[in-house]
């Protein structure tokens, strides 16, 4: 039997650059963590967001160089995408990067970009080509935070085409099972239009903080409602005697 010796490689997990705004990065925390909390207890997907996917030696020899000033987005520059989800695989340990000849040739189940003036054109274009045809990503997903556009593609026969949006503006994610669409509202201190997650009857799918703050507001009212039937029978409960 033949052996064949393929030369280690050290892949980078992180390139130094900023991310384009505050904003593309709690965008991207969350994403993440709306997705953590919907599948609490599961460990059968990996979600992950601002880390490299290495999918070719080429591609991983090619990231270990300095980049060339000026030098334009191309294949074998890929770095990766500013979310992802991978479904079927074990998600019970952090990754550096994805790396797909360790995951066994498994590619992102569903990928999300966040335009910027800089990225747009590749994100629609080079990038997208990509997913289509080398990545066979069953859901490509772009937003637009500059405009507010959200669009969408599934993989049908070998081609992406374009989803269509319901009557609020939102896409339905086959793969996750899933609306998403924008809302307006704080998260980690930032006042702005998010991408979220909804489920199929478009209740929004919450952070950890906010899942937290509905229970105590549920436990608060669900003591409210005791006190005043015990109120009506004639008992009154002294501060002592109320849960804590």
């Amino acid at each position: 039997m033949g052996i064949i010796t393929v030369p280690a490689v050290e892949l980078p997990t992180e390139d130094g650059e900023p991310l384009e705004s505050s904003w593309h990065r709690s965008e991207i925390n969350l994403l993440i963590e709306s997705i953590k909390m919907h599948w609490r207890g599961r460990q059968d997907y990996y979600a992950g967001g601002n880390m490299f996917i290495y999918f070719t030696l080429q591609q991983a020899r090619r990231l270990c160089l300095p980049r060339p000033l000026g030098e334009g987005w191309g294949e074998g520059s890929y770095r990766g995408p500013d979310f992802f989800v991978a479904l079927s695989v074990d998600g019970s340990y952090s990754r550096g990067a994805w790396v797909v000849w360790l995951e066994g040739g498994k590619y992102p189940d569903v990928i999300v970009e966040l335009l910027s003036p800089s990225t747009a054109y590749e994100d629609l274009t080079t990038k997208k080509e990509l997913y289509e045809r080398i990545f066979r990503t069953p859901e490509y997903f772009c937003y637009n935070p500059d405009v507010h556009e959200l669009r969408g593609w599934r993989l049908v026969n070998s081609e992406y085409e374009e989803i269509k949006s319901n009557e609020q503006g939102w896409l339905w994610s086959k793969q996750l099972c899933l609306w998403l669409g924008l809302w307006n509202g704080r998260y980690l201190e930032e006042e702005e239009t998010w991408l979220r997650f909804y489920t199929k009857n478009g209740e929004l799918v919450p952070t950890f903080g906010e899942f937290e703050q509905r229970r105590a507001e549920r436990a608060e009212s669900e003591l409210s409602r005791l006190l005043e039937r015990l109120q009506r029978q004639g008992i009154v409960l002294e501060e002592n005697d109320l849960p804590r």
